[in-house]
């Protein structure tokens, strides 16, 4: 293949339909058999373990009302989870992914999972390099930064399937806004906050802020809207 032929590609996949065709096809790829689908939950469900297992020592100390918000991490990954149990169903009849029927209930829940895996998948890129020294001088570095950014960057992986079936609203939009808002209230004023080598600032409360709200945007300009809502 020429470069000229390299670079018409890439510049086709600058146009908005050709993303959506390209991630379809990784969808279906990856979601579209019963088979494919069960490894891809298989892989959720030990993340889901994995952040479990992060949050549970420091559980008593935070209460339980706010556990959903404390473990923010396992949460998005839970949220995730139950957005593909519902395609189950589908997919074993054999249905296309991207032909999966959507209500408005699970606009909120595909919304919300969206926009937490992304969160929460950007955030350990923020929060581990502000005290970058720490992280890699630790004993069991290869598991508390190199290990923690790369799972965490598959929540992201799987967020950017979602859009392909799923669809929002203003009101998941702005459900999953508050959730992002209510987190950084619970994690940095209130002051519980994910555990760390260090102890967070107004810097990583700010950018935390800011990473909810470029991940509702991001949701905003992925989804399709629901018919009938503008």
């Amino acid at each position: 293949m020429s470069r000229s032929e390299r670079f018409s590609r890439l510049r086709r996949l600058r146009r908005p339909a050709v993303r959506r065709r390209v991630r379809a096809a990784i969808a279906e790829e990856l979601l579209g058999t019963p088979r494919s689908l069960a490894v891809v939950c298989a892989l959720t469900a030990s993340m889901l373990a994995v952040g479990t297992w992060y949050y549970v020592p420091t559980a008593d100390e935070v209460p339980a009302l706010l556990w959903p918000l404390y473990a923010d991490s396992a949460v998005a990954v839970a949220l995730g989870g139950s957005v593909l149990l519902r395609l189950v169903p589908a997919v074993r009849r054999g249905d296309r992914v991207i032909d999966v029927p959507v209500s408005r209930a699970s606009t909120y829940l595909q919304t919300v999972a969206f926009v937490w895996l992304v969160q929460f998948g950007v955030w350990p890129l923020v929060s581990l390099n502000l005290a970058f020294g720490e992280y890699v001088a630790a004993p069991d570095a290869w598991i508390y930064y190199w290990g923690v950014i790369g799972t965490h960057l598959l929540f992201v992986g799987l967020a950017l399937l979602f859009p392909v079936f799923g669809r929002t609203t203003r009101g998941a939009l702005a459900t999953a806004l508050a959730l992002g808002v209510a987190n950084v209230v619970v994690d940095y004023w209130i002051g519980y906050h994910p555990p760390l080598l260090y102890e967070p600032g107004p810097g990583l409360a700010s950018a935390t802020l800011a990473i909810a709200v470029g991940s509702v945007a991001l949701a905003s300009h992925s989804f399709r809207r629901l018919d009938g809502d503008a």
